[in-house]
């Protein structure tokens, strides 16, 4: 619980002192870049997860993103100590309510060994968006261990710099008799950097904290 305030207080003395930057190009989802821009761009996040009574880590996401093409690779995602690799085209459209939509196909190896078809999809007015991924953990060799996977967010856009809301999971990198876990977040961007912090079933003896901490360049 200490660990847990002391990473709260830090991301919001953090927010306090990026309130006069923005992000330089903000984009939805786990993409690097928006659809529409031609050159290569790239993205790679960390999420360190702290779980009550249970083991912590660090999960790290990367992305290469050219136009629509979407190339992503994970680790400590699916599972603890196995990685994944997909690739997906975003179709995108919409004016004052916008939208991206990602299909993917991937494979994960490591503890479990799985075909991962999924998708990737977000929506955004004015200053709120929503974001939802999605995917089918198939286990090639243990059927019983597949499962479907789901992260999604309602956020709203407080300051050029603040976004915040709420999000839910459903995942099982961590055990725990909570299928679908909710909480609060907050993230703040910093020219190309932001940094979040996500409070997965708080004040509960099952309560999780993930940060992240993303660069795009």
């Amino acid at each position: 619980m200490k660990n847990l305030k002391r990473a709260i207080a830090a991301f919001l003395a953090f927010a306090a002192a990026a309130a006069a930057y923005a992000g330089e190009d903000d984009v939805s989802g786990r993409r690097a870049s928006r659809p529409a821009k031609p050159s290569w761009e790239f993205g790679i996040t960390a999420y360190p997860t702290s779980v009550r009574g249970g083991e912590n880590y660090t999960a790290v996401i990367a992305a290469a993103d050219r136009g629509p093409l979407h190339l992503e690779a994970r680790h400590n995602y699916e599972a603890i100590d196995t990685t994944s690799a997909f690739v997906g085209w975003t179709f995108s459209g919409g004016d004052a309510l916008s939208w991206e939509l990602t299909p993917l196909a991937g494979a994960a190896r490591g503890t479990i060994q799985a075909y991962v078809p999924g998708v990737e999809a977000s929506l955004s007015w004015k200053r709120f968006d929503y974001y939802i991924e999605a995917e089918y953990v198939h286990d090639r060799n243990e059927h019983s261990d597949s499962y479907t996977y789901a992260w999604s967010e309602l956020g709203f856009k407080a300051l050029e710099w603040l976004r915040v809301g709420a999000a839910a999971q459903r995942t099982r990198a961590y055990g725990g008799e909570r299928d679908l876990q909710r909480g609060p977040f907050l993230q703040a961007s910093w020219r190309r950097a932001a940094f979040g912090a996500y409070w997965f079933n708080p004040g509960s003896s099952q309560q999780v904290f993930v940060g992240s901490i993303g660069l795009t360049f």
